[in-house]
């Protein structure tokens, strides 16, 4: 399985990223999961 950008799982850890309720270093290794999220964050297209 891998994740993209439209991926609901990556949207929540975005918003809970972006609301400070987590921190990146607690997103699941999950797939590719981690890598898109921190992606998605630092603004870089994937």
């Amino acid at each position: 399985m891998t994740y993209t950008k439209d991926s609901g799982l990556v949207k929540v850890w975005v918003g809970l990223l972006l609301s400070g309720a987590y921190t990146l270093d607690q997103v699941p290794n999950l797939f590719n999961l981690k890598t898109v999220v921190a992606e998605v964050v630092n603004g870089t297209d994937v």
